[in-house]
């Protein structure tokens, strides 16, 4: 059975990158019926903060990405140096005191097998708490069929020997790894491509301890729009960044799909049941993916189109109260409405929208001084006057009375369309202006119109 993980480090959030490979992980064992394991990293003491855990497993959670098993590496440390003890019996690993151990770090050159077996330290040596233990990397051809890339050999000759357990008594990152690989049955490592350097290292220890060695799947990385490895700026934001921005988790995961993969068809839209009825490792692409705010929002605004209104305003809620604390649920719904094929995220919503929560509005300057620089008074306060006559306020008459007004004053809609929405709403687009008139209320539309008509004319 298919056994895949992922093993995020909680020592920052969880970004793009790592969602996305979360997401082929998760995607994986759904499509084959097998089990996705969750496995924290967490052996880093001084980096490793719970805060970033909960963040971790909240932006999982949320992006629907649930998880069959839980293993958290702090609490298996025994486990690492009973391994590594077994290498050291078997004559695999050796020790090694802390001032010699700087020869194994990665600016050193390899050790040659004289200098190294003149510096073994015996198990029965005083002071073994500051002892490494380091793994003899043996100088071998290393061939793996990547599911992605196809085949790829190394040489471990180029490989230095490997510290298993540190000085401080943790295991390092390569060790511990491979072991909960072994331990836990891991037949897929579905992994970005920047791990492929710790590919060989790991298969000589998969075969050391005697572990079969999973298959390899290296996912190309997220590059921005310039080509560049992804930053903040170019779209590594946090998930939880999306969240609170507005993005539904159903677009982001759609949009994490086509970073590197295609249902095939030239379909960018497309639910999470059909892909894993669709996909395959082998069919992620060998190149790397761009990411594109702009495909991301385009995504995001199709969901939010298709959503019912309900179940956008249970999403919307809380971010309205956080801005608009005396805001009625009850009247936001026909507000929702009119901006759900308009606005690219929930966030987009309470900024264009604020003109229906606030009882001042903000005008913008070039607004202000492009369409309500003229003296207006006379045409809003014919408009005013045919408003308070209507008898029934609803869309259809309100528009009939602007359409009876600019007809009278022998004038374009346009030249009167766009002060009114001006004054109404401080922005020179929106939804329809008759809706927007209804929806503000007969009372609102009249106080804001009647700031723009001069002393003499009221």
């Amino acid at each position: 059975m298919v056994r895949v993980r992922f093993a995020p480090s909680p020592t920052g959030r969880l970004h793009i990158g790592s969602a996305r490979t979360a997401l082929f992980n998760w995607l994986y064992a759904r499509a084959k019926k097998g089990s996705f394991i969750l496995r924290i990293e967490d052996t880093d003491r001084e980096r490793s903060k719970k805060e970033y855990l909960d963040q971790i497993l909240e932006s999982l959670k949320w992006l629907g990405f649930d998880w069959d098993e839980l293993y958290f590496q702090s609490k298996r440390l025994d486990i690492y140096k009973e391994y590594a003890q077994k290498l050291l019996n078997e004559g695999k690993a050796y020790l090694e005191k802390p001032e010699i151990l700087r020869f194994t770090q990665d600016t050193s050159p390899k050790d040659t097998e004289q200098s190294r077996s003149a510096r073994v330290q015996k198990p029965e040596d005083k002071d073994k708490r500051r002892e490494a233990i380091i793994f003899k990397v043996q100088p071998q051809k290393v061939k793996i069929k990547d599911l992605i890339h196809g085949e790829i050999e190394f040489d471990t000759s180029v490989i230095k020997d490997q510290v298993l357990i540190k000085s401080d008594g943790t295991a390092t990152y390569n060790f511990a790894c491979v072991v909960d690989d072994g331990l836990l049955g891991i037949t897929h490592v579905i992994r970005g491509d920047d791990h492929i350097s710790n590919t060989p290292k790991q298969i000589l220890l998969y075969s050391a301890l005697g572990f079969n060695t999973p298959q390899f799947a290296h996912i190309p990385l997220i590059l921005g729009k310039d080509g560049s490895r992804l930053s903040k700026r170019t779209g590594a934001t946090a998930i939880s960044e999306y969240k609170a921005l507005g993005y539904l988790s159903p677009a982001l995961v759609n949009y994490l799909l086509l970073l590197g993969w295609s249902p095939g068809q030239n379909r960018e839209i497309i639910s999470i049941t059909e892909a894993i009825k669709a996909f395959e490792i082998e069919d992620v692409n060998k190149t790397a993916a761009i990411f594109d705010l702009d495909k991301l929002n385009w995504i995001n605004n199709h969901y939010i189109k298709e959503s019912p209104t309900e179940e956008l305003l249970d999403l919307l809620w809380p971010l309205l109260q956080k801005r608009y604390p005396q805001t009625e649920r009850s009247a936001v719904s026909s507000v929702l409405k009119l901006y759900q094929g308009r606005i690219n995220n929930l966030l987009d919503f309470l900024d264009w929208a604020d003109f229906f929560f606030l009882d001042e509005i903000e005008i913008n300057e070039e607004a202000k001084a492009k369409f309500l620089e003229h003296d207006l008074s006379k045409e809003f306060s014919l408009f005013i006057e045919g408003l308070d006559k209507l008898e029934v306020f609803n869309v259809e008459n309100i528009e009939r009375v602007f359409r009876d007004l600019v007809k009278e004053l022998n004038i374009t809609s346009r030249k009167l369309i766009h002060p009114i929405r001006v004054a109404l709403t401080g922005k020179t687009i929106g939804p329809g202006l008759f809706d927007v008139i209804h929806l503000l209320g007969k009372e609102r539309v009249k106080k804001r119109l009647k700031k723009w008509v001069r002393e003499e004319n009221k």
